[in-house]
């Protein structure tokens, strides 16, 4: 796990520059996760977690069989149990916003329950998912979840041995609860279009919501 975060924190520096700041948050059961804060040198600030990816994500209602099969004091029933699957997809979070136009600083401990979402609720984070943090992303904000983006992009994707899969680095896109519904219906394609024909500015921490009529 160690081996494999570092590799994570290089790939970030390599991509993002130095940090200027980092919180670190451990939640009951599970391991430790870290937010790092990026300047870019214009107006822009990033925020990537760190420690998401230290295991794979996994369904925890799979099923799988018991190799040592039911022993005669067991019940049958007991030779299946919910195990994590020892390999997976594997990501990290990146959140870039406009700098000093809100207190996003705030947005820490919300990206490090996000991204301790898999080990906690057994959520597979992917492209084109929505995930609610069932308040705003941070005080006052205008969004109270997000879209997960297709990754590749800012950060590329971290290759590690074979047959572990490769980190991939997933960007957030704030959503106002009016885009969050349209998308429930429409799916994540359409408001991204959507958002793409009215030249939606992402990173803005005060936008409103695009027009969806």
């Amino acid at each position: 796990m160690e081996e494999i975060l570092a590799l994570v924190e290089a790939r970030l520096r390599t991509a993002l520059g130095e940090p200027d700041a980092r919180a670190a948050v451990t939640f009951l059961g599970t391991d430790r996760i870290e937010v790092l804060r990026f300047l870019d040198g214009s107006d822009v600030v990033r925020y990537a977690t760190l420690g998401m990816s230290a295991q794979p994500m996994a369904d925890p209602s799979e099923l799988l069989a018991d190799e040592a099969g039911p022993s005669p004091d067991r019940h049958p029933s007991l030779s299946r149990f919910a195990a994590p699957q020892p390999f997976g997809p594997r990501a990290e979070l990146v959140l870039s916003v406009r700098a000093g136009l809100a207190d996003t600083d705030q947005v820490l401990r919300t990206l490090a329950v996000l991204a301790a979402s898999p080990q906690v609720e057994g959520v597979v984070v992917a492209p084109g998912g929505s995930l609610d943090v069932g308040g705003p992303l941070w005080p006052e904000a205008p969004f109270h979840s997000v879209l997960v983006g297709e990754p590749g992009g800012l950060v590329p994707d971290l290759e590690l041995d074979a047959p572990l899969e490769p980190v991939r680095f997933l960007p957030l896109l704030p959503m106002t609860p009016n885009e969050a519904a349209w998308k429930r219906v429409r799916g994540a394609a359409a408001l991204e279009e959507r958002w793409l024909a009215r030249g939606t500015d992402l990173r803005d921490p005060l936008r409103r919501s695009v027009a969806l009529d």
